[in-house]
């Protein structure tokens, strides 16, 4: 069990829905970033998903876009977004965090190298957007060998013959992209979700997580009503790039995750 399996189980438990947050490893600078991410708990988040920078960030629309080269202008590496888990783990060491980038940074790395020092740090799961089902055995088996979970996207064109092959050897939850094309490019619709979700419980037991499009409390309510819970990004993303306060930042993170938890 993971602490991504043990916070899905606790709000089982407590008949809530996840609310998942997601911000970029290193944006605007690394002490901001971190005290983002340090209250991000107590602004009602159950999972951190934490972005590590890269320069070609293909499935990412323009704010993250902006914001991983925010974060790598100010000269943030993966030992750096490292470090900020070890700091945040100081503090917390319940709050499940999946890291979120590409496979580059880790290739370059080394694989065995990567899962131990993310392992280490405090990573509990991993979603590498640009590695299919077909390259599991690059790093997806060897994460779960680690202990770490694998949580694959799937999408409206991820048919009935694809999803058996994207939801095998997947670990965690899934996470729904809940329209084509790039982060923040669209408005997620419930009643467009709702079937899509059912569709994906019917080939797996693992929870089902909705991102892309969402923005608002209502929306995240909505979304949630209608899988285990919503992602929330570029929303979140764009407050941090937009220089407001970090109390600011957190209060509309609490917003949000009071609309998901009603979901």
């Amino acid at each position: 069990m993971t602490r991504i399996d043990d916070t899905f189980a606790r709000l089982r438990a407590e008949g809530r829905k996840a609310f998942v947050a997601y911000m970029m490893g290193g944006d605007p600078d690394e002490a901001t970033s971190l005290e983002v991410m340090r209250g991000l708990p107590g602004a009602g988040v159950d999972i951190i998903e934490l972005g590590l920078p890269f320069t070609d960030p293909m499935a990412d629309g323009p704010t993250i876009q902006r914001a991983g080269q925010r974060a790598l202008d100010g000269g943030m590496t993966m030992d750096k977004v490292l470090g900020m888990v070890r700091a945040f783990r100081e503090t917390d060491t319940t709050t499940p965090i999946v890291l979120m980038g590409y496979y580059n940074p880790i290739y370059a790395r080394g694989v065995d190298r990567f899962l131990a020092d993310a392992s280490a740090a405090g990573i509990d799961g991993l979603i590498i957007v640009d590695l299919p089902p077909e390259e599991d055995s690059e790093l997806c088996l060897p994460a779960q060998k680690a202990g770490l979970n694998f949580i694959r996207l799937a999408t409206p064109t991820t048919d009935d013959k694809r999803l058996p092959t994207v939801l095998h050897n997947t670990s965690g939850f899934v996470y729904y992209v809940s329209i084509t094309g790039i982060t923040g490019a669209a408005a997620a619709e419930a009643g467009d979700v709702a079937p899509e979700v059912a569709r994906i419980k019917a080939q797996t037991d693992l929870p089902v997580i909705v991102g892309f499009g969402i923005t608002t409390p209502d929306a995240a309510q909505a979304i949630a009503s209608v899988a285990d819970g919503c992602v929330v990004g570029s929303a979140i993303v764009k407050l941090i790039g937009e220089g407001k306060p970090v109390a600011e930042v957190l209060d509309f993170v609490a917003g949000l995750a009071e609309g998901a938890h009603k979901g």
